[in-house]
């Protein structure tokens, strides 16, 4: 598959609003942002570790005083 310049400028754009909402603690709406992101390019790997972090922190929410920062709980 290749990404066109017109692509990567759309898939940048859904990716700034995934981050934002991530950031927000809008883990849902985040999501199928970073999917849409997937969607047009499969092998960004920003977008997949953002799917990954958003489905752990859906089932798994920080507390509300959260900065941000994704902790590791396994090597």
């Amino acid at each position: 598959m290749v990404v066109t310049k017109t692509d990567k400028v759309k898939l940048l754009a859904y990716y700034k609003k995934g981050l934002e909402l991530y950031k927000s603690m809008k883990f849902s709406e985040a999501l199928d942002y970073f999917k849409e992101c997937l969607k047009i390019d499969p092998k960004d790997g920003p977008s997949k570790v953002y799917v990954e972090r958003c489905n752990e922190y859906i089932q798994n929410p920080p507390p509300n005083d959260w900065d941000g920062v994704y902790e590791m709980k396994t090597k």
